[in-house]
């Protein structure tokens, strides 16, 4: 095929008629996203308290953490059965679980209160 072809072919100008009902269902596709409702707007002032809580438990996990690899061991010069528990309190993995509860709770709490209005 020559160059001269391919412009004659692309030079003419054919009208194509649209097949039999496309009119209909490009206009009934416009009509309904027309009557769509619109979407449900995302909650940024709800998120906001979530991320705002995420960000402060950051900082305080980190206390928790350096204040557990610091603290002292206490002394065992009374053996008791509270010995072994107070020990396991100041120990990090202790203060990291009561630290995630007591964010689980506080998420809790916020989005209680939030959703209720």
């Amino acid at each position: 095929m020559k160059h001269d072809d391919l412009d004659g072919i692309l030079s003419r100008e054919e009208i194509i008629p649209p097949s039999s009902g496309f009119t209909a269902r490009v206009m009934g596709a416009v009509l309904r996203q027309a009557s769509a409702p619109p979407p449900i707007p995302f909650p940024w002032k709800r998120a906001w308290a979530g991320l705002a809580l995420a960000v402060m438990a950051v900082p305080i996990g980190l206390a928790v953490l350096v204040r557990g690899a610091l603290a002292p061991q206490l002394p065992a010069t009374r053996p008791s059965m509270l010995l072994p528990i107070l020990q396991a309190a100041m120990s990090s993995e202790a203060g990291g679980i009561i630290l995630a509860l007591l964010a689980t709770l506080a998420a809790v709490k916020l989005s209680m209160h939030l959703t209720s209005d």
